[in-house]
């Protein structure tokens, strides 16, 4: 699934489940708390602190989804083609980053 079919997967969900997306702050608030919990996993599971017994079931890949979701969201919302974004920041990316990366000494 590209990110337009996502964006139009998560539109149809708001219509048909979700009453109407919640506004522009509170979806912002919500993607903070889901990257915070994100970062717990990551920070537990693969940094230096000890993981909580409670932590161990947590799905890394079902919090990463729920960023993914209020991003699409935060989209829709706002009018943003994400594709075209992610499109266009790649396109910048490749062209800006690609001898930086390779030329890096610390990713060697």
């Amino acid at each position: 699934m590209n990110i337009q079919n996502a964006q139009l997967e998560v539109d149809n969900w708001i219509k048909n489940h979700g009453v109407r997306y919640f506004n522009e702050l509170t979806n912002m608030a919500q993607l903070t708390e889901e990257v915070g919990e994100v970062a717990r996993i990551i920070a537990r599971r693969y940094g230096e602190q000890s993981e909580k017994e409670s932590d161990k079931n947590k799905d890394l890949g079902e919090e990463l989804a729920d960023v993914v979701f209020v991003v699409l969201c935060l989209a829709n919302q706002t009018g943003v083609d994400l594709q075209a974004a992610f499109d266009k920041k790649l396109d910048l990316k490749t062209k800006r980053d690609h001898d930086r990366h390779h030329n890096n000494e610390k990713l060697k």
